[in-house]
């Protein structure tokens, strides 16, 4: 993945459900995202989808007169499932290809509340963080404290010593869309995370 030029690029990644059935609250929260991305000057990248957050978060960008892409795999376009109205449309061949082109083109991704797909994305987003594979921010977006459980997952990971607690700052943690368009504007720091919970020699035996 190029991680290259972080600073420069003006695009932020955003998960988020792909299903019509969610609550207001959600849709809402997705369609002030967008808004606020396209008014701090920011293209939106997402799975460029017709339906859900998805839908109302290009729809915020779009009505806000922002830039929006979507990346999507050939068998997505082909079933109609892209949104209408984006801006440009990137069409790859694999899932994976999907999230990596995502990736690559942000400073920044945001996790919107989602099911199984968007648990995947934020995950494996927080991985390649730590891994090195990605500097951008990862943001999630704890709207009417949908993400409460996970966070509590993470936050025993850590304190289980599945995860180091210098983890903790893979990822933010808000509720307000305001508040995490102020972070994603912030640089980017570029560190190196710890990589093994115990280096000494024996502890693969215990």
């Amino acid at each position: 993945m190029n991680t290259d030029n972080t600073e420069e690029r003006r695009a932020v990644t955003v998960y988020g459900a792909s299903s019509p059935l969610v609550a207001a609250v959600y849709k809402e929260a997705a369609y002030a995202l967008g808004r606020a991305l396209a008014a701090a000057g920011m293209t939106l990248v997402s799975g460029g989808g017709r339906e859900g957050l998805m839908s109302a978060a290009i729809n915020g960008a779009l009505d806000a007169g922002g830039r929006t892409v979507g990346v999507l795999p050939a068998f997505m376009v082909e079933r109609g499932w892209n949104h209408p109205l984006l801006t440009e449309m990137i069409t790859v061949e694999t899932m994976h290809e999907r999230k990596r082109t995502m990736a690559s083109l942000s400073r920044a991704a945001v996790a919107l509340p989602g099911g199984c797909g968007t648990f995947e994305e934020l995950l494996e987003i927080i991985t390649w963080r730590q891994l090195g594979l990605y500097q951008g921010h990862v943001v999630i977006l704890n709207v009417d404290g949908y993400y409460d459980p996970l966070i509590g997952m993470l936050d025993r990971s850590v304190a289980e010593h599945f995860m180091n607690d210098d983890h903790r700052t893979l990822w933010y943690v808000t509720d307000s869309v305001d508040d995490a368009v102020a972070r994603i504007l912030r640089p980017v720091e570029t560190r190196t995370f710890s990589q093994k919970l115990d280096t000494t020699p024996d502890a693969g035996r215990r």
